[in-house]
């Protein structure tokens, strides 16, 4: 599969995935099948980082919690937790700030 991510494929989902766009918007723009760009799109997660400021979703305990990314680690970020968008059972159990690694990272949001 990797022969197929050139760089503008990498560019394009990189820039989608920070848009929030579903699996088969990015299938439609890359012109393959759904199950191929699936892989394409897993494959490139793997190796995508994130910018600091970008809002994303994330799952903790199998809540679903946003927050916004305030500091870049190695494979990970630090990310201030947006509480009203955030699973209000989970605030009890954390701080203001986590860290998220990247590829726990479930989607951006604009």
């Amino acid at each position: 599969m990797e022969n197929k991510i050139t760089k503008e494929v990498q560019s394009l989902v990189e820039v989608e995935l920070r848009k929030g766009a579903s699996n088969s918007r990015i299938a439609t723009l890359l012109g393959v099948p759904y199950s191929e760009a699936v892989e394409m799109i897993d494959e490139i997660k793997d190796s995508f980082k994130p910018d600091v400021g970008d809002k994303i979703i994330f799952s903790f305990r199998d809540e679903k919690m946003t927050g916004v990314i305030t500091k870049l680690l190695k494979n990970s970020a630090v990310v201030e937790i947006s509480w009203n968008d955030s699973s209000k059972k989970m605030k009890d159990l954390m701080e203001e700030k986590t860290i998220v690694n990247f590829k726990d990272i479930e989607e951006f949001v604009h």
